[in-house]
C-alpha cells in the first residue's frame, strides 16, 4: 500500500515539474520570439527587407540562425510582425508629444533623419512594402492610419471632413520629407532644406 502511494505520488509530482518547466518554456519562447521581432524591426528600417539575412535577424537578436524557424515558417511571416512592432513604437512615441507642433518637430528633425531603425517606418520601408503581399500591404496600411488619426485628432478647427483632409495631406509631406532628406548626402544642404522647409510650411498651416 505504502509502495503504491510513493508511486502515485512520484507520478503527480513528476506531472506538476513537467508542466512547470512547459510553462517556463512556453513564456521562454514567447520572450525570445519577442526579442526576434524587435531586432527585426530595427533592421528592416534600417536596411530594408531584402537587406536583411534570416542569419542577420538572428545575430543581431542574439540567436542561432537555426533557432529562427522555431518561431517563423518563413522571412515573410516575420515582415508582418515587425511592422506592426515598429508601429506600435510610433504610437507610444506620438503619445509622448504634447501637441501637433511638437509632434511634427519631432519628426522632421535631424535626429529622425539619422535613426531610421528607430523611427517611422513609412519612411523606411514604403518602397519595399509595396513590392510585398497583401497581408504586410494591410499591416502597414494600418499603422498609415493610425498615424493619420493621430494628426487628425490634434486638428481643432474645421469640419470633419476638413481635418481629415489636412491630416492625410501633413503626414504624407511628413514622410516625403523625411524619405527624400535620407536619399541625398548627409553633407548636401538639400538634406536639411527639405525637413525645414516642411516643418516651417506644416507649422504655419497648423497654426494658422
Amino acid at each position: 500500500m505504502l509502495t503504491m502511494m510513493m508511486t502515485i505520488i512520484i507520478i503527480i509530482g513528476s506531472q506538476f515539474v513537467k508542466k512547470h518547466i512547459m510553462r517556463i518554456s512556453k513564456a521562454q519562447a514567447e520572450k525570445n520570439r519577442a526579442r526576434v521581432v524587435e531586432s527585426a524591426s530595427a533592421l528592416f528600417r534600417k536596411r530594408g527587407f531584402e537587406g536583411v539575412a534570416v542569419s542577420d535577424l538572428m545575430k543581431a537578436a542574439g540567436f542561432t540562425h537555426g533557432g529562427f524557424y522555431n518561431h517563423f515558417p518563413a522571412k515573410e511571416s516575420l515582415l508582418e510582425a515587425a511592422l506592426a512592432s515598429a508601429w506600435k513604437q510610433m504610437a507610444a512615441e506620438r503619445a509622448r508629444t504634447k501637441d501637433l507642433e511638437q509632434l511634427l518637430s519631432c519628426y522632421l528633425s535631424l535626429a529622425t533623419r539619422q535613426a531610421p531603425g528607430k523611427s517611422c517606418p513609412a519612411a523606411a520601408l514604403a518602397g519595399d512594402v509595396s513590392r510585398q503581399p497583401r497581408a504586410v500591404k494591410a499591416v502597414f496600411a494600418g499603422g498609415l492610419e493610425e498615424m493619420i488619426q493621430s494628426v487628425q485628432a490634434r486638428l481643432t478647427r474645421g469640419s470633419k471632413p476638413a481635418r481629415r483632409e489636412f491630416a492625410v495631406s501633413l503626414v504624407t509631406r511628413m514622410v516625403g520629407a523625411l524619405l527624400l532628406s535620407r536619399a541625398v548626402p548627409d553633407e548636401s544642404p538639400l538634406a536639411h532644406e527639405l525637413l525645414d522647409a516642411t516643418l516651417c510650411n506644416a507649422l504655419r498651416e497648423v497654426k494658422s
